[in-house]
């Protein structure tokens, strides 16, 4: 046998074969769009839309609210319908919501139009989730890694670039900014296109028969014969218990995004005596560090009793990086320095783990046959987060160095009850047999 090409060599080493490649190409395009959006939506705002501070406080406050009910949505709607075309119709919504917001400057039709694509942000997020969990298979932890260092990889390419056209500092740059991040919905849905329609429990279940449907003699009635009553219904989540208070568990965990994006910048420059170009700099080390390790912390999540072991580490972070933060806060300038910066080293470990970790127990925790339901659910907890978290880390600042260790240990004990929730019953299992919908 001739020697392995680079084509073959990467196709073994990203699961999902050619669909998953391609899935990995959307998820990098649609994160260059956010990260030309991220960098530009306040002033877009401000200085185009000619809105307040109040109003655009406002205005990223509703169509967050509206947008938690797109995880939920997606998910459901994605047990029903074919996946593939769904994720493109979000892509699409997303991109017009995008190039809508060039056509007016009225508060009240942006919230609208920011209200949509704040709904099909999330529920893009799971349904691209979903696609990846049923291409890949057994292999979906490192897939979730390896797409994670793409959506990464995603933002620093956007985000460089909007830093790049930000120095012309003209109305005229940041609509070009905007009308870049419709274009990566765009592109996102013509890649999309070209993949093949994962296999699904919940559409194989509802369309297998048996080989025959003539009976032979001595055969029972056909199931559709029984009562009503004896029916078997698909599972749901919202009358699942340990799923909901596992969802809201992930709530708390997510506080991760909040302590980096907000939390960790507002401390540092009115907290400590650390210089304040150092803010930045945490930033990027929280990019390089994802970008270099997560796919080898795909380990920690690799069976689901992994997972339930890996958060004690993820509890360990959490409470190294709070003492790290409250202890910025006292000596000399290049102590407050190295405390950040273990800090932010400390947040991006937790970070990492607690991605895989939940990835994985998210899945397995899920009946095949009500995946999207399920995880559309439990996107219910990054929605959350994103609302509640600034409110939380915020009060942690407020309450100074003991509201950091506070906030670090409280992360901890999360850790610690998300483990004792997810205990195995006895078999080996944590609640449904660990089956993806791609083994069926």
């Amino acid at each position: 046998m001739g020697k392995p090409t680079w084509r073959t060599a990467l196709s073994d080493r990203i699961p999902g074969g050619r669909d998953g490649r391609r899935m990995l190409t959307v998820t990098f395009v649609d994160r260059i769009g956010s990260g030309l959006w991220g960098a530009t939506a306040t002033l877009y705002f401000t200085y185009a839309a000619g809105l307040s501070t109040a109003e655009i406080g406002v205005l990223l406050a509703v169509s967050g609210s509206v947008g938690i009910a797109g995880p939920p949505l997606g998910g459901l709607l994605a047990d029903r319908v074919p996946l593939r075309p769904l994720l493109i119709i979000v892509q699409l919504v997303r991109a017009v919501a995008s190039l809508a917001l060039l056509t007016t400057t009225d508060l009240g039709l942006l919230l609208a139009i920011t209200s949509v694509g704040s709904l099909g942000d999330r529920a893009a997020s799971v349904l691209t989730k979903l696609y990846a969990t049923r291409v890949a298979g057994p292999d979906r932890v490192r897939y979730q890694a390896i797409s994670r260092t793409a959506m990464n990889v995603g933002w620093a390419v956007g985000g460089l670039a909007a830093a790049a056209a930000l120095t012309g500092g003209t109305v005229t740059v940041y609509r070009w900014l905007l009308i870049g991040d419709a274009l990566s919905f765009l592109a996102s849905a013509l890649f999309t296109l070209g993949c093949a329609e994962p296999p699904s429990a919940t559409r194989i279940a509802g369309t297998s028969t048996p080989a025959s449907s003539e009976p032979t003699p001595g055969d029972t009635a056909p199931s559709d014969s029984a009562p009503a009553s004896e029916k078997t219904t698909a599972p749901t989540p919202w009358r699942d218990r340990r799923y909901l208070t596992y969802t809201a568990s992930e709530a708390v965990l997510f506080l991760d995004d909040s302590v980096f994006k907000i939390g960790l910048p507002l401390w540092a420059v009115t907290a400590t005596s650390a210089p304040h170009q150092l803010v930045p700099l945490l930033l990027v080390l929280n990019n390089v560090l994802v970008v270099l390790f997560q796919v080898p912390f795909a380990r920690f999540g690799a069976t689901p009793n992994t997972a339930r072991t890996s958060l004690w580490p993820l509890a360990g972070a959490f409470l190294l990086g709070g003492a790290a933060l409250a202890a910025s806060a006292v000596g000399a300038p290049w102590f407050a320095a190295v405390t950040l910066v273990l800090a932010a080293t400390a947040f991006t470990v937790a970070e990492m783990l607690h991605a895989t970790i939940s990835w994985e127990l998210s899945v397995v925790l899920a009946p095949p046959t009500a995946q999207g339901a399920y995880l559309g659910v439990h996107g219910l907890a990054q929605a959350v987060q994103r609302s509640v978290g600034p409110l939380a880390v915020t009060a942690a600042i407020a309450a100074g160095p003991l509201g950091w260790l506070g906030l670090g240990a409280g992360l901890a004990a999360m850790c610690g009850a998300q483990r004792h929730l997810v205990r195995d019953r006895g078999d080996g299992a944590l609640s449904v047999a660990p089956v993806t919908v791609s083994e069926h």
